[in-house]
């Protein structure tokens, strides 16, 4: 039997700082089909140096940490997901080479 791959749904939102610090990240409701190449910008601005953190959302679920990373170069990487901080940029993208339908759920940029 011939099966279709599915359609992954992965929706990204704002998810702003406090003090002046802000966190950008890509906006809306973005649709991919398994197996494709995820990247979601995360850009950030804040006068000290923050910790960046991804959290992430599954339908039903409660809020969970992703990727957390702290100084410059810190390489998050967990169930396929990576982000890389880089203070050169101002950035923790995150990145998963392939993605499944499994993955369909909200993330969430944000700074502490």
């Amino acid at each position: 039997m011939n099966s279709s791959p599915g359609s992954v749904i992965v929706l990204f939102l704002l998810f702003g700082g406090n003090n002046g610090d802000t966190v950008t990240q890509t906006e809306g409701q973005v649709t991919l089909s398994e197996g494709d190449f995820l990247t979601v910008n995360c850009s950030y601005t804040a006068k000290e140096y923050p910790t960046l953190l991804w959290y992430v959302q599954y339908p039903n679920e409660g809020l969970q940490l992703l990727l957390k990373a702290a100084k410059d170069n810190d390489k998050g990487s967990y169930k396929g997901f990576e982000a890389t901080y880089s203070r050169e940029t101002s950035s923790f993208h995150l990145e998963k080479a392939s993605v499944q339908e499994s993955d369909s759920a909200v993330y969430y940029c944000a700074l502490n």
